[in-house]
C-alpha cells in the first residue's frame, strides 16, 4: 500500500508541475521542476546543469553541457562538471582538455599560449604535435676563405648539427642545421706564395710618395738658389 501510494503521489506531482510549469521554458526536459529554481530532476540521458546569473541559480535539463563543463553521467543523475584545467573550452574529464580556447594550443589535455620544447604548433588545429629534434652544434671548422685557410686576412668558419628525429608532419619546419660566422685567419700570408696584389699596390703608394718629396725638395733647392 505504501509503494502504491508513492507511486500515486509521484505521478500528481509530475502533473502538477507539467500543469503549472510545463510551458515555462525553463521547464523543457524535466521530470520535476520548481518555479523559482527551475530543474530539479532531468530526464534520463539529459545532463542536469546548475545556470548561475548574478545572486539567482537555476537548473536546466541539457542534451550537452556548456563551455567550460563536461557531462557526468551517474546513476543518481546525469550532471555538467566544470573542467578544472585554465584555459580550457571543452574536456573530456575534469583534468584532461579536449579543446581549448581562443589563443591556446592543446597538449596532453592541457592548454599552452605556446609549445613545450620538442613540439611544433600544428596552426589549423590548434594542436602541439612532435617537431622536429636536432642534436648538439660541432665545433666550429676551419677558418677559411676560397677553399683557402691562408691568403686573407678574413675568413668564415662553420659549424653543423644533425636532424635526431624528423617531424611528425611535413610541413613542420626543422630547426637550421648549419650556421657561419666571420672569423680571422690564422695565417695571413700563404708559405711560399705570391703576395697579395694589395701589398704591390702599397710598394707602389710608398715609390710615389718618395718621388714626390723629392720633386718638391728640388724645387725648394732651385728656387733658394735664385732668391741669393
Amino acid at each position: 500500500i505504501q509503494n502504491t501510494f508513492q507511486i500515486i503521489l509521484k505521478c500528481n506531482l509530475s502533473s502538477y508541475f507539467a500543469a503549472n510549469y510545463g510551458p515555462n521554458p525553463i521547464c523543457k526536459g524535466c521530470l520535476s521542476c520548481s518555479k523559482d529554481n527551475g530543474c530539479i530532476r532531468c530526464q534520463h540521458k539529459l545532463f542536469f546543469f546548475l545556470r548561475r546569473e548574478g545572486m539567482r541559480q537555476y537548473g536546466e535539463c541539457l542534451h550537452s553541457c556548456p563551455s567550460g563543463y563536461y557531462g557526468l553521467r551517474t546513476p543518481d543523475m546525469n550532471r555538467c562538471s566544470r573542467c578544472r584545467i585554465e584555459n580550457c573550452d571543452s574536456c573530456f574529464s575534469r583534468d584532461f582538455c579536449t579543446k581549448c580556447k581562443t589563443g591556446f594550443y592543446s597538449h596532453r589535455g592541457r592548454c599552452f599560449r605556446g609549445c613545450p620544447a620538442g613540439f611544433a604548433a600544428l596552426e589549423e588545429l590548434m594542436e602541439c604535435v612532435e617537431g622536429c629534434e636536432v642534436g648538439q652544434w660541432s665545433e666550429w671548422g676551419t677558418c677559411s676563405r676560397n677553399n683557402k685557410t691562408c691568403g686573407f686576412k678574413w675568413g668564415l668558419e662553420t659549424r653543423t648539427r644533425q636532424i635526431v628525429k624528423k617531424p611528425a608532419k611535413d610541413t613542420i619546419p626543422c630547426p637550421t642545421i648549419a650556421e657561419s660566422r666571420r672569423c680571422k685567419m690564422a695565417m695571413r700570408h700563404c708559405p711560399g706564395g705570391r703576395r697579395p696584389a694589395k701589398t704591390k699596390d702599397k710598394k707602389k703608394k710608398k715609390k710615389n710618395l718618395m718621388e714626390r718629396a723629392q720633386k718638391q725638395h728640388s724645387i725648394f733647392l732651385a728656387t733658394d738658389k735664385t732668391s741669393q
